[in-house]
């Protein structure tokens, strides 16, 4: 039974990327070399007896027949029984989603060391790309388009310069915008509240919260008039209100009342039974970075995990394992951005911000969901 106690003192995206398949048997393997599979690009290569040839599971050459093929876990392993690499696929050289990633980033590093948001064609050129393919790579790779991503950096930037306590337009200016009225025009989508505020640790804002038990210990839910905006987890109830309180230090937070409580029993429901989905408004706020990693996250099925480099693959900066890290680290909003679904690559747990047996559980009974 979950007991909600309501507090008065003061101070959204669909699962759609699978985890990648694990090619274990040589039917699996055959299967998606029939189907053509990118999926298991790098898993495996497949040389063909007749031709002499090593190639990729998803090379678009004739088929071979299946008597004539092995496979190989290596290209290593394929060259040393003799075959060479396929002329159409080029498995000696790095995937076409690696390369796209490799183009991506390229353009990422080129948004967050402009002055000014670089255009289209701009980025385009420099990923080696048209422009229209390069929108829809950008947006495949990093879950935004490159419109967004440079408005979540130049937010970022905003949010440093205002962190600092200096001038609103300073900040403004040093973040990329020309003038002062587009950044005010959008000023509430990108801070979540007027830039005076976010100068002022959130001072008038409104945040609405609750505390409720569940299975898991104490949870925290806590909401703007634009959605959830953290979602703690812990033992003590009173160190979450202050977790909260420190993130928003000047904000009004107030009580939840019957409506909200109904919100709060929904997050408790899902972690009871994650098979019941939860699909709740958010109030996303973090660097343009983090923002990318936690949109990748919330994109990982439930019951199904994902490497840190894995992650780190998906928003085209493969090098970035532990940065990636350090933004599941930084998540506050648990469950909906679900960080618990990463792992280490040899897949035990590790770094999850409200312990390993949190995560623990809650892998376990989505996996059994």
């Amino acid at each position: 039974m979950m007991q909600l106690v309501s507090r008065t003192e003061p101070g959204l995206m669909k699962a759609t990327a699978p985890t990648p398949p694990v090619f274990h048997s040589d039917e699996a393997r055959w299967d998606a070399v029939v189907r053509r599979d990118r999926a298991a690009d790098g898993q495996f290569y497949y040389s063909v007896r007749t031709t002499g040839v090593y190639c990729r599971p998803s090379c678009a050459s004739r088929r071979a027949r299946r008597e004539n093929v092995a496979f190989h876990t290596t290209q290593a392993a394929a060259e040393k029984a003799g075959f060479r690499p396929c002329r159409r696929c080029k498995p000696e050289q790095p995937s076409l989603d690696e390369q796209y990633a490799a183009r991506i980033a390229k353009a990422c590093r080129l948004i967050e060391t402009s002055e000014s948001a670089p255009s289209l064609a701009t980025l385009a050129k420099a990923a080696g790309l048209s422009a229209y393919h390069f929108h829809r790579v950008f947006k495949a790779v990093t879950g935004v388009t490159p419109k967004a991503y440079a408005s979540a950096h130049r937010t970022e930037r905003t949010q440093t310069g205002l962190a600092r306590r200096g001038s609103v337009t300073d900040a403004i200016y040093e973040a990329g915008f020309n003038s002062n009225a587009p950044f005010y025009s959008k000023a509430d989508a990108l801070l979540g509240m007027k830039p005076g505020e976010f100068r002022a640790g959130g001072k008038n804002a409104v945040i609405r919260f609750a505390v409720a038990q569940c299975s898991l210990g104490a949870l925290l839910v806590a909401a703007t008039d634009k959605g959830v905006c953290s979602i703690l987890l812990g033992d003590d109830p009173e160190a979450l209100v202050r977790d909260l309180q420190d993130r928003f230090e000047r904000a009004q937070l107030i009580g939840g009342d019957a409506q909200f409580e109904q919100m709060v029993a929904k997050v408790v429901g899902f972690v009871e039974a994650p098979s019941i989905g939860l699909d709740l408004p958010l109030d996303i706020r973090g660097t343009a970075f983090q923002q990318r990693v936690w949109q990748a996250l919330r994109k990982i099925p439930a019951g199904s995990t994902v490497s840190y480099a894995d992650m780190a693959k998906r928003i085209g900066a493969p090098k970035a394992v532990r940065a990636v890290a350090q933004a599941c680290a930084a998540n506050a909003i648990a469950i909906a951005i679900p960080c618990h679904r990463v792992v280490r690559t040899d897949g035990n747990l590790s770094g999850y911000r409200w312990g390993i047996e949190r995560k623990r559980t809650l892998l376990e009974r989505e996996k059994a969901a």
